[in-house]
C-alpha cells in the first residue's frame, strides 16, 4: 500500500454507530440538532473559546467572518500569498482586496515587521495564517492592529489544538478559523468553525449559513454552510481521542528529527519553547541539499510515498490573482514555497515507514 502524507484520524467503527443511533430515531440530521449542539458545546471547553460558530467547512466559515464585519467592497486586508488558495480565495470574493506580506524565514508566518509599510487608508484588517502548527507573532500583530484600529482575522486552519504561552490559539485576534476537513488533525469529515470575540456577532453569523433567515422572515441573502448532525457526530468522537492523537503524531515527528536534523541543506521547523504544537505537518525545507525539493518528491513517488509540495504556489502568483490585483513581491515566499515538502504525517505512521522515508531522503 502507498503512504499517503497524511490520513484521517477516526473513531472505531462501532462507537460511530453508537454515537449516530439516536439520529434514527429523532430524523434531526441537519439544522443545528443535537449533536451539533453538543459539538459546539465540546469544542467551547476543549479550545476556551467565549463564541464558537459550526460551520460546513473552513472556509465558508472565513467568507462569513468577512461578511459579518460589513467592510466596505474594495477594503483592503494584509495576508501573506504562503497559504492554501482559500485564505486569499475567501478575500477577493468578499469584494475586498489582498495585500501581500512576505513571510519570516525562521517559521513561515507573516512577518510581523513589515505589516505597518503597507497598511493604507483602505487597510480594514490582517489575516495572518498560522502555519504547520506554528502560530503567528501574536503579540506583535495585536499591537499593530489597536495601534490602526484594524480587526485580526486568523487564519487557524493548521493549529487546532496549538497553544502559546498557555493560551489557546482559538482566543488570538478578533475571530480565528479552524478547519475540520478530513486531513487536519481534528476532523469532522468535513467541516470548520470560527471563534470570535464579540458576543454579537452570534446571530448574524447564524443567519448568514442559514440563508439569512430568522423563522420566516428573510432579512439578507445569505448562504448554507450549516454543518450536519453526522459530520458533528464524528467531530464528538475525535475531540475525545484527540489528545492521544497528537501524541501518536509526535512520536513520528520525533523520529524525523532524530534522523533529519544536522543535516547541510535540510531544515526542520520546531516550534518554540512557547509553543505546544499539535504535529500537524512535518515540513522539511531543502535548501542546498545534495537534491532539489522536487527530486526528493520524485524519489519518494517512486517508492509509493506520497509527500506534498505544500503551500506551492504562493497564492500571489495564482493567475486570478496576479491578472486582477496590484502584487507585492514577497521573495521570501517565494522560495520557501519552492523548496518545502510535506513528508507524510498522521497519528497511525509507523516508525518504521517514517525511518523508511528519512533513509530514502538521505541515500
Amino acid at each position: 500500500m502507498p503512504i499517503n502524507v497524511t490520513r484521517s484520524s477516526m473513531p472505531d467503527y462501532e462507537e460511530y454507530i453508537e454515537e449516530i443511533k439516536d439520529l434514527w430515531d429523532s430524523r434531526w440530521l441537519t439544522n443545528m440538532g443535537a449533536k451539533h449542539q453538543k459539538l459546539e458545546k465540546n469544542l467551547e471547553e476543549y479550545l476556551g473559546a467565549k463564541n464558537i460558530t459550526l460551520y460546513t467547512n473552513g472556509h465558508l466559515a472565513l467568507e462569513n467572518i468577512l461578511e459579518a464585519y460589513s467592510f466596505e467592497k474594495g477594503s483592503e486586508i494584509i495576508t501573506t500569498p504562503f497559504t492554501f488558495a482559500s485564505t486569499t480565495n475567501a478575500i477577493v470574493r468578499c469584494g475586498l482586496i489582498p495585500v501581500f506580506c512576505d513571510i519570516k524565514e525562521s517559521d513561515y508566518t507573516i512577518n510581523s515587521d513589515k505589516i505597518e509599510e503597507l497598511i493604507t487608508d483602505k487597510t480594514v484588517a490582517i489575516m495572518p495564517v498560522h502555519v504547520y502548527g506554528t502560530m503567528c507573532d501574536t503579540d506583535k500583530i495585536e499591537s499593530i492592529a489597536k495601534k490602526h484600529n484594524l480587526k485580526v482575522i486568523y487564519d487557524a486552519a493548521h493549529a487546532f489544538g496549538v497553544t502559546y504561552k498557555g493560551k489557546s490559539s482559538a482566543v488570538y485576534g478578533d475571530a480565528s478559523m479552524f478547519s475540520f476537513h478530513a486531513t487536519k488533525v481534528f476532523n469532522t469529515v468535513e467541516g470548520g468553525a470560527l471563534c470570535y470575540t464579540d458576543s454579537s456577532l452570534k446571530e448574524k453569523l447564524d443567519d448568514l449559513k442559514n440563508f439569512g433567515l430568522r423563522g420566516e422572515e428573510g432579512n439578507f441573502a445569505g448562504g448554507n454552510a450549516k454543518m450536519s448532525e453526522f459530520h458533528a457526530a464524528m467531530g464528538i468522537l475525535n475531540l475525545r481521542h484527540l489528545d492521544k492523537e497528537i501524541e501518536k503524531r509526535e512520536k513520528v515527528a520525533l523520529k524525523y528529527y532524530e534522523l533529519l536534523s544536522d543535516i547541510d541543506g535540510i531544515k526542520l521547523l520546531k516550534a518554540d519553547k512557547d509553543t505546544k504544537t499539535n504535529y500537524a505537518y512535518f515540513p522539511v525545507l531543502f535548501d542546498g541539499y545534495k537534491y532539489t525539493r522536487d527530486e526528493i518528491f520524485g524519489k519518494l513517488k517512486e517508492n509509493d510515498i506520497i509527500s506534498r509540495k505544500y503551500f506551492y504556489p504562493i497564492t500571489s502568483e495564482f493567475k486570478c490573482i496576479k491578472d486582477n490585483f496590484k502584487v507585492h513581491k514577497t521573495p521570501i515566499a517565494k522560495k520557501i514555497s519552492e523548496n518545502i515538502l510535506c513528508l507524510p504525517m498522521y497519528a497511525d505512521l509507523s516508525i518504521e515507514d517514517a525511518e523508511k522515508i528519512a533513509q530514502i531522503i538521505l541515500n
